[in-house]
């Protein structure tokens, strides 16, 4: 048995890896961004720079300026990069009148880049950091417009940039913080290495030779890759790399909406839903066995058909519909109000005695816990029932009854035993199904526990979040199976992992 649980925990490493893979990727592809509506809706960087500037950091400091797999932006080109400047430039173009003499460098309507390529090409820019440093160094020093070789000049000042450490939860050391203020002082010169959107080709030239000539000329080197700094650039710059990293660290990330790390919020939220799935299995598993046994005893009656008959209803009503209906009938008033709208627990809990405290976290889960209880009922028992009547047919149970022993000795001793085999096969899939169905009933009641923080996270795309969640879902998912494997052996002697 021991080797087997070993094992068993050693194979769930690979399935926890590729199951994050999925997760990661599919999260990471789905349309949206955190935080997006942080960027000007008009895309005029005079208008929201402060804006851009701040979502430009948010996405610095989370990874979401990275690739999601691979990385190879050192293999830009200078036409992919000038491709984007020329949309950006466009847009400060005059536009062409129907009639009448038309301005200089004027662009006509149609040609003109709408509002979403207009912000889509300067988040582009924005994320391919400084890998086109020297793209934009060369574009601005050689290109025929001069308003792309503006462009080319004013983007060097933030994509020339050196990042900072900044870690949220984590203390920095004195070397860190040195660092910091060393690369701070060198961005701000940088920033003030700008022009005017009315400045020509000699104000670009005087830009380029008095700052960023000088300047590219000393660190340019930091701008050539060798092939192992390439292969390192490819599989490890990208946010992959980057959660997987934090991962390895038993680390979720930091929330991009609250800041704070995402494994201590779900532990403490964990509480809450642990408590209200672990109740709620409890009550399935001590209601639906015995259903099931007598069921299996009295099948082919009619009180057995009505047993049925109203278990399947229960199974075919919505937990969300049934919990509306209690909070109105039994919450709010109509016609009762025996029980609270919602929470984990009463006001002033640092007040209540141990007992106190448990008796208002039980009323305040009652009607929860029905409403996560009632849909399970109906497999548990159905399979109780099916197992129970396969067993009582077996010859040993026959043999038992010959030797004189009692019908309640045979059914709980030799017949229950070996007909929860096909229930607790169910016990792997049943614990995160629980997870995951609390969602709407934590919404509803209002109960703070890792559903409502699922539901929550998913409406403000905080990627951090949904992957800590769905990841912990992962983990009960695999930890219900192995407890469902070596269940069998508990309930039946003769099953052996040796």
């Amino acid at each position: 048995m021991t080797s087997y649980i070993i094992k068993r925990l050693i194979l769930m490493i690979p399935t926890f890896a590729v199951i994050s893979l999925i997760i990661f990727v599919v999260l990471n592809f789905a349309p949206g961004s955190p935080a997006g509506a942080t960027v000007g809706g008009d895309g005029m960087e005079n208008v929201s720079a402060d804006a851009r500037e701040s979502y430009r950091i948010f996405k610095e400091q989370f990874g979401l300026d990275k690739p999601v797999m691979f990385n190879t932006r050192y293999a830009l080109t200078a036409e992919e990069v000038t491709a984007e400047l020329a949309v950006v430039g466009d847009f400060y173009r005059p536009v062409c009148p129907a009639e009448g003499e038309a301005p200089p460098n004027c662009i006509t309507l149609a040609e003109r880049p709408t509002s979403a390529r207009i912000i889509a090409a300067q988040e582009q820019i924005e994320d391919w950091g400084d890998y086109i440093v020297p793209h934009l160094f060369a574009i601005a020093s050689t290109h025929e417009r001069v308003d792309v070789r503006r462009q080319a000049a004013n983007r060097l000042s933030q994509n020339a940039q050196r990042r900072l450490i900044n870690e949220y939860g984590r203390t920095q050391t004195p070397e860190e913080r040195a660092h910091n203020q060393s690369v701070s002082a060198e961005n701000n010169r940088m920033r003030s290495w700008t022009l005017p959107a009315s400045a020509g080709a000699e104000e670009v030239d005087q830009l380029l030779a008095e700052h960023w000539g000088p300047w590219f000329e000393q660190h340019g080197a930091r701008f050539d890759y060798s092939l192992g700094n390439k292969i390192g650039i490819f599989f490890t710059d990208t946010r992959f790399a980057r959660y997987w990293a934090n991962l390895l660290r038993f680390d979720f990330g930091v929330s991009t909406v609250d800041k704070k790390p995402v494994m201590a919020t779900i532990i403490k939220k964990l509480g809450y839903t642990i408590t209200l799935s672990f109740f709620s299995l409890f009550f399935a598993y001590i209601i639906s066995v015995p259903l099931g046994v007598w069921s299996a005893y009295n099948r082919g009656t009619k009180t057995d058909d009505g047993v049925t008959l109203t278990l399947f209803l229960l199974y075919s009503l919505p937990s969300f519909f049934a919990a509306v209906l209690l909070l109105r009938f039994f919450a709010m008033g109509d016609p009762v109000k025996w029980f609270p709208a919602g929470g984990f627990v009463g006001n002033n809990a640092e007040l209540m005695s141990t007992l106190q405290y448990m008796q208002s976290v039980g009323w305040h889960l009652l009607l929860p816990v029905i409403c996560l209880t009632y849909g399970a009922l109906a497999s548990l028992s159905r399979y109780a029932r099916t197992g129970l009547l396969d067993v009582i047919r077996a010859d040993y149970i026959r043999t038992a009854r010959a030797k004189g022993l009692s019908e309640s000795m045979v059914v709980i001793k030799h017949a229950v035993r070996n007909g929860m085999i096909p229930i607790l096969t169910l016990l792997g899939a049943l614990l995160p199904s629980l997870i995951s169905g609390s969602v709407v009933i934590e919404f509803i009641f209002n109960i703070p526990g890792l559903g409502l923080y699922l539901f929550e996270s998913i409406t403000m795309r905080d990627y951090n979040a949904i992957m800590g969640c769905l990841l912990m879902s992962t983990v009960l998912t695999l930890f219900g199976m192995l407890v469902s494997d070596v269940s069998y052996a508990v309930v039946d002697p003769r099953i052996s992992f040796d």
